[in-house]
């Protein structure tokens, strides 16, 4: 093979409503955490085991979608993996996060009031949010996706 792949697709629901926080230079960055099941066999019975994966969103994209981000919503996600370091207290530190390429919302929160039914966010660097098919929810306002390429996120 002669080049490196990191592609990552999952689907799951948010394990807490997302957070929104900006850099220095003004671009915003979503976090937030969601919860994969899988069915495995354990001793002859079918059981769910969830892996929690922390998520990143930037810029205009995660700016419209984050009041949609609440916990227990059902979304697909497809992004690159993206290793954070940092130093505290002279002691070194590393996770790996899932840094969003695209978000797709997949029904309403689990148990809550309903949610528009489909939101999307494409590549950063070539679309925008698709409007929503949901009920009465305005869709995210279009943005220019070259005007946050330069931020760099440390």
């Amino acid at each position: 093979m002669s080049g490196d792949v990191n592609h990552v697709v999952l689907v799951g629901r948010l394990t807490r409503d997302a957070e929104m926080r900006f850099t220095a230079s003004g671009q915003a960055i979503c976090n937030f955490s969601l919860a994969v099941n899988r069915r495995i066999k354990k001793e002859e019975q079918w059981v769910d085991e969830a892996s929690f994966f922390d998520l990143t969103l930037w810029g205009k994209t995660a700016e419209a979608l984050q009041r949609y981000l609440l916990k227990g919503t059902q979304v697909a996600v497809d992004g690159e993996l993206r290793q954070d370091r940092w130093e505290k207290d002279g002691q070194k530190f590393s996770k790996v996060v899932v840094n969003v390429n695209n978000l797709q919302l997949l029904g309403s929160r689990q148990g809550g009031a309903s949610e528009p039914r489909s939101q999307s966010s494409e590549p950063r660097s070539e679309s925008r949010p698709t409007e929503s098919r949901g009920r009465s929810e305005a869709p995210p306002p279009s943005y220019d996706p070259q005007s946050y390429e330069d931020d760099i996120p440390f």
